[in-house]
């Protein structure tokens, strides 16, 4: 088995962008996608058992984890850079783990070479109107009305408290007490970085033309039918637990697994969630 290796990949508008490969390239083709405001880093627990049986690629997107910052950041930004990386490794065929942030880029690549799909691993990934809860109203009145007030109140979770309950948030003590360290320092530490709050307001921003494009989603699950697996944490406070409902029933051979954890499933699951990847990886690229 071939060893994680970071790489770095000068992007053609000059940014660098920071990736991990892992496993044999003749393996399936596995890209992992992370969201706000974590890096690669998320995988690290589930990348050495997945590398025997994928050829598992895990970048950093644009202004996250080592990779530079856009200077205009926006998801179909980043999802051209992400299409850059998988010519650059030759990928053909892939499977594609969507996360939060990950999930609009990880759509738009999917949506933009459908045939080469091999099947969506899906994780707290916002693909609907069910998904938005209580939460995220001070976000739609940023969107339908972008006031410097209302940037200031939809940005309001832009601090290391914000950053830490995106791991920590409804989780239950004892479900909480498996995440080790504490991952939410580094990612306050780049986000603080030059062009790291640029970033991350305007990708707020941008997350309504994800939204816009829900029913052009909605198309490409309910015609294609992608071979699907659901990984979900019940304690998500971000993404309703509606949203896994929605996406069931636009994928009605879908294989869910609801878990007791949240919005950062990998950093108390990840032994859970590996072994399930692996048999769908497995399973589904079978003749």
């Amino acid at each position: 088995m071939t060893s994680p290796t970071q790489q770095r990949l000068r992007l053609s508008g000059g940014t660098e962008l920071s990736f991990i490969t892992a496993g044999d390239a003749s393996n399936p083709a596995l890209l992992l996608l992370h969201g706000f405001p974590s890096s690669s880093r998320t995988f690290q627990g589930i990348i050495p058992g997945l590398a025997r049986v994928a050829f598992v690629i895990a970048p950093d997107l644009p202004g996250y984890g080592q990779s530079a910052p856009l200077v205009a950041p926006s998801f179909e930004a980043f999802s051209g850079a992400i299409q850059e990386l998988l010519t650059h490794l030759a990928i053909d065929r892939r499977f594609i783990y969507l996360h939060d942030w990950g999930a609009p880029v990880g759509l738009q690549v999917a949506m933009q070479s459908p045939d080469l799909v091999s099947g969506l691993i899906i994780q707290s990934a916002n693909a609907h109107r069910t998904g938005f809860g209580p939460q995220w109203q001070a976000t739609f009145e940023f969107w339908s009305n972008p006031t410097e007030e209302n940037e200031r109140q939809a940005t309001a979770f832009l601090t290391l408290e914000g950053t830490r309950e995106q791991y920590m948030g409804g989780l239950p003590e004892d479900v909480a007490a498996r995440i080790k360290g504490e991952p939410w320092i580094e990612d306050w530490r780049v986000m603080n970085q030059p062009g790291g709050m640029e970033t991350q307001r305007a990708l707020l921003a941008d997350y309504a033309n994800h939204a816009a494009r829900f029913s052009l989603i909605a198309d490409y699950i309910e015609t294609r039918q992608p071979p699907a697996l659901m990984l979900w944490g019940r304690h998500d406070p971000f993404f309703d637990i509606a949203e896994t409902l929605s996406w069931m029933k636009d994928l009605p051979r879908m294989e869910a697994h609801i878990f007791d954890g949240g919005h950062f499933l990998l950093e108390t699951h990840a032994e859970a969630a590996a072994a399930l990847m692996t048999y769908f990886i497995e399973r589904t690229r079978r003749p």
